[in-house]
């Protein structure tokens, strides 16, 4: 077996050309399978934490359209948070408005939030503090910003103590900027483009004040672990209905599920662009017999002596087949690397945290390997079939 391995080792290299060639269309096959699935993992990655960092990870409770002198009070937020299922609420308004500095004039999308707004969405403060319990009960006119608006603003990130104007309820007002919010992959920012580029926080009481309003546009429900969203949702539903006297005039959005939905989207255009990449992996196993086909060709009078010397049937099957799964191992562990060399260099520029997926390195490597095996075989067959005397009258 040894012998049969070393030989199959130094027929690959009579035509170290041909082989490589055919090695790397395995390789490129492997290596766009692997690259599809890290960027499906990446881009999962990164839909979840943004889509958590808008709050994205529970409920939003909300008054449906046609319900007339229905909306969110302080009462209504009390019943959300007394419910058993619940372990944050908290307020939120949202404007879509301008924002300026001395410099700049950015369109922005204003979120008005409470102080416990990290207990529920993801606001990582990279500078300065978070809105306070202060903030809000004093209705101050202070402002988180993320990274963003500062780089576009002031050309550098912390921006802490900065004076910005912020158009709301009609007037321009002044607010101070006291923490600097990262701004993550951008993700969601992309698919709103120019219009609105910036997120801005300020406490939901200062926005209610300035847009003359004692209502809110929402409450962000964080539920308890092992509780289930849609029942929750529905019980919230059921008692504020119950407590304004009304009947269908709000509605919950299980967020947790559209973000799933989203994810499953995902996953199959993965699944799509994955047969894509198996499709180049078909043909470069086809690639394999076709190189095999040729060998066969070119070495029959090397079969024939070998088998006039004593070679069994067997050990030409094992010579070729050897061949094969070499191309195909060689070409699937290059691919593997290329793959992954590729995969880190692309999230390490994002910022994006990648991990190895052993599921994705299997399935590729082997899907590579059964089909060069399976292409492998029938010039095995035909090799081990040439007989003796034929096969020496061969020129």
């Amino acid at each position: 077996m040894i012998d049969i391995l070393r030989s199959a080792f130094q027929n690959l290299g009579r035509k170290r050309l041909r082989t490589a060639l055919t090695m790397m269309g395995v390789s490129i096959g492997v290596a766009s399978v692997i690259l599809i699935g890290n960027i499906s993992q990446c881009g999962t990655n990164v839909l979840n934490q943004e889509l958590d960092s808008l709050g994205l990870n529970g409920l939003s409770i909300s008054t449906i359209g046609q319900a007339k002198n229905i909306y969110l009070s302080d009462s209504d937020l009390d019943t959300v948070r007394q419910s058993e299922n619940v372990d944050q609420a908290m307020p939120v308004m949202m404007q879509a408005t301008d924002v300026q500095t001395s410099r700049i004039i950015s369109k922005a999308l204003l979120w008005g939030i409470d102080s416990d707004a990290n207990k529920i969405i993801s606001l990582n403060v990279i500078y300065g503090r978070s809105i306070t319990t202060k903030d809000v009960k004093s209705n101050s006119k202070v402002c988180m910003v993320d990274e963003n608006f500062s780089q576009n603003s002031y050309k550098r990130n912390n921006i802490v103590g900065k004076k910005v104007s912020i158009l709301c309820g009609g007037t321009l007002e002044e607010f101070e900027v006291v923490g600097i919010v990262k701004t993550g992959s951008g993700l969601l920012q992309n698919f709103i483009g120019d219009y609105i580029p910036n997120f801005v926080y300020v406490p939901y009481s200062t926005m209610q004040e300035l847009m003359g309003k004692d209502t809110f546009d929402q409450i962000a429900v964080k539920v308890k672990e092992g509780t289930d969203v849609d029942q929750t949702g529905e019980l919230l539903v059921q008692a504020l209905n119950r407590r304004n006297g009304s009947s269908g005039s709000f509605i919950s959005n299980n967020l947790v599920k559209q973000k799933d939905s989203l994810a499953n989207i995902l996953d199959i255009i993965t699944l799509i662009l994955s047969a894509v990449g198996a499709i180049s992996l078909l043909v470069a196993s086809l690639s394999i017999m076709t190189v095999m086909l040729v060998s066969v060709n070119e070495r029959t009078r090397e079969i024939g002596i070998k088998k006039s010397i004593g070679a069994s049937r067997k050990d030409i099957l094992l010579e070729f087949l050897f061949e094969a799964i070499l191309i195909t191992f060689i070409g699937s562990v290059l691919g593997v690397i290329a793959g992954y060399a590729v995969s880190f260099l692309g999230a390490s520029y994002f910022g994006i945290t990648l991990g190895i997926r052993f599921d994705i390195m299997v399935l590729a490597v082997g899907f590579s390997f059964i089909t060069g095996v399976i292409f492998g075989v029938y010039p095995a067959l035909k090799a081990a079939s040439l007989r003796p005397v034929d096969a020496l009258r061969m020129e």
